[in-house]
């Protein structure tokens, strides 16, 4: 073994910075509007300083463990997603996939639940990283947060799991039937909440009308469905933005929902919270199992 001596360290220090070498770039104060300090946290640690990373876009209020303000939909005490683990006989033991985690509320829910395991994929990077604070404040370590397009993952993966959560995200999609049929086949059991257009509501209410400017005929695997374009508009320009990753995406009808379920094997649909009065368009929870 060769032995390094103090005079070959202090030459090879005076190599990595001798002329040839390219020295760090001095940021100055200002320059395009960025000083590398202001990035630096001189307060005491703590889990608030965290949450005040994305201060003022954070959607969900933590629970009291936490001992953090972050924002304000009850997301990690959910009816819905109570709702859904007493109708599939609770999360104990499940290997779980969540589509679209937002700021890990429900997988909150799910581990605390008993869940054996989750795997989380979220294509938003904000909320992905959102989702990251979460996990530490929480210490969620049966859960593994991924980022990227859930629909790409279930595109290409065989994986099966015991149940597969998608709230928050069927509304999103441009092709939403095709998330049905994927979801479909990687799990025999579903909680899916989601907003559904319906023609009267929307008629009555200008606010939500101005979203929505097209009708489209739509056929997967030979199911027949109709949606409506919308168009996300101002909501876009947001730093708190939790939609889809195209400036629009496309709404069923609820009985072409419950339509699709069934033509692709969910025939046990149990619904709840079925609000046709929400403040951004009527929305329902389903239970689906095989």
């Amino acid at each position: 073994m060769r032995q390094i001596t103090p005079r070959k360290i202090k030459n090879r220090i005076k190599t990595a910075f001798s002329s040839t070498s390219s020295p760090p770039v001095p940021v100055e104060p200002g320059a395009a509007g960025l000083y590398i300090l202001d990035d630096y946290v001189t307060s005491l640690p703590s889990a608030q300083n965290a949450i005040d990373l994305f201060k003022g876009q954070w959607s969900s209020d933590f629970p009291a463990e936490a001992g953090v303000k972050a924002g304000q939909l009850g997301l990690f005490a959910d009816p819905r997603m109570e709702w859904g683990g007493e109708m599939i006989g609770g999360f104990q033991d499940l290997d779980v996939l969540e589509l679209g985690p937002l700021e890990a509320g429900h997988t909150y829910m799910l581990q605390k639940g008993g869940a054996r395991s989750i795997l989380a994929l979220e294509a938003n990077s904000r909320a992905y990283l959102k989702c990251l604070i979460a996990k530490e404040i929480l210490e969620l370590n049966r859960a593994r947060f991924r980022l990227g397009d859930f629909l790409e993952y279930l595109r290409s993966s065989e994986d099966k799991y015991d149940l597969c959560v998608a709230n928050g995200v069927l509304y999103h999609m441009r092709e939403p039937a095709e998330l049905i049929y994927l979801i479909s086949k990687t799990s025999d059991k579903a909680i899916i909440w989601t907003h559904y257009f319906d023609d009267e509501v929307v008629k009555s209410d200008p606010g939500k009308a101005r979203y929505f400017t097209e009708v489209k005929n739509h056929s997967f695997q030979g199911f027949d469905y109709v949606t409506n374009k919308y168009n996300y508009l101002e909501a876009l320009e947001s730093g708190g933005f939790c939609g889809g990753t195209a400036p629009f995406s496309r709404w069923m009808y609820r009985q072409d929902i419950l339509a699709c379920l069934k033509n692709f094997g969910f025939n046990k649909v149990d619904i709840n919270f079925d609000d046709p009065q929400t403040r951004s368009g009527p929305s329902f929870c389903v239970v689906a199992s095989k």
